[in-house]
């Protein structure tokens, strides 16, 4: 078994879809932590907020395997990758680390992920793994928040709850 930390969003109907994603990781990987959701801007296009969470998880299923089924389950959730990469999305759940492996592809797979440099990304997993030495960097993920621009004024935490 190996763990996975996740990085969750959506902005088209977002309460709805993480709660079902939830459920849909809590089904297929048995326990799943989960980080305080948070609202945040839309980044790179102009749209509604976000809900972002993360998550953490233990998967017997290898970081390629992992990809896929998420990406399968995004597509469930009537995600549309048709239109522009920076769009409005039903659900979108990304690998940010797989224990401590560092890759990049094939396809869109990288690890450690390069969204971790977003605050929607690196302050709920902090929440959940704060401790968390980031492969290649070694900073712990507590310490990257803690210098992190937007640690001052940190995303505002919606009320809805996922673990």
């Amino acid at each position: 078994m190996s763990t996975a930390w996740l990085s969750l969003g959506s902005n088209l109907a977002p309460e709805a879809n993480l709660l079902a994603a939830a459920d849909a990781l809590r089904a297929r990987f048995g326990a799943v932590v989960f980080s305080p959701v948070y609202r945040t801007p839309a980044v790179g296009f102009e749209g509604p907020d976000f809900l972002n969470a993360a998550a953490a998880i233990d998967s017997d299923l290898d970081p390629f395997e992992l990809n896929a089924w998420l990406h399968a389950l995004e597509d469930a959730m009537g995600r549309d990758r048709s239109g522009p990469r920076f769009s409005s999305r039903t659900l979108d759940i990304d690998i940010v680390f797989y224990d401590d492996l560092v890759l990049k592809g094939p396809g869109n797979l990288e690890l450690p992920r390069p969204e971790l440099k977003h605050a929607f990304v690196l302050k709920p997993l902090a929440d959940i793994a704060p401790d968390y030495r980031v492969p290649g960097d070694g900073r712990t993920l507590a310490e990257m928040w803690a210098v992190h621009p937007d640690a001052a004024t940190p995303p505002e935490t919606d009320a809805l709850v996922l673990g």
